[in-house]
C-alpha cells in the first residue's frame, strides 16, 4: 500500500494525524483503502487512537476510496470496520469547477460521504491526477 498521512491542526495546535493505506488495482482501477492509524492529540500529547482499523484484522475488509470506473449515483462502502469505521460515499457530479490554495480545476469527481456511525455527511472533491481537494472546510494549499 502507499501511506498517506493527514494532518489536522485547530487553532494552530495539532489535534490529529492519521496515516492512511491506500493501493490501486492495475487490473480495475479501484482505490482500495486497507484502514488507517490515527493519533488523537490534546495539548501535545497523543490521548488515542479512536477511529484506527486495518483490514485482515477483527474482520474488517478493505474498502473502496474511488471506483475505477466512476458514475453519477455510484454507492460504495470506503469503510469496512465493523463499529469502528464504516464510512459510504456516493457520486453526486462530475466537472465542478473549484477554486481552492493550489489553484483552479474543472476534471473533478464529487461525492458525498456518510458515516453511519454518527449520522454525519460531508461533501469532497477530488481533481483527476492529483486526488482530494475538497474535504468539507479543508482545502488542498498544494501537491
Amino acid at each position: 500500500t502507499r501511506v498517506v498521512e493527514e494532518r489536522e491542526t485547530a487553532g494552530g495546535r495539532l489535534v490529529e494525524v492519521s496515516r492512511n493505506f491506500f493501493a490501486i488495482s492495475t487490473r480495475t482501477n479501484i482505490v482500495f483503502y486497507f484502514g488507517e492509524e490515527v493519533d488523537i492529540f490534546e495539548d501535545g500529547e497523543i490521548v488515542s487512537h479512536d477511529g484506527a482499523w486495518r483490514a485482515g484484522e477483527d474482520g474488517n475488509l478493505p474498502g473502496i476510496i474511488m471506483p475505477g470506473e466512476p458514475e453519477v449515483g455510484m454507492v460504495f462502502q470506503q469503510e469496512f470496520a465493523p463499529g469502528i469505521a464504516e464510512d459510504q460515499a456516493e457520486i453526486l457530479a462530475f466537472g465542478e469547477e473549484i477554486d481552492v490554495p493550489a489553484g483552479m480545476f474543472s476534471d473533478t469527481l464529487t461525492t458525498e460521504d456518510c458515516n453511519p456511525l454518527d449520522g454525519t455527511m460531508d461533501l469532497k472533491v477530488y481533481v483527476d491526477g492529483i486526488g482530494l481537494a475538497i474535504d468539507e472546510f479543508a482545502e488542498l494549499i498544494s501537491f
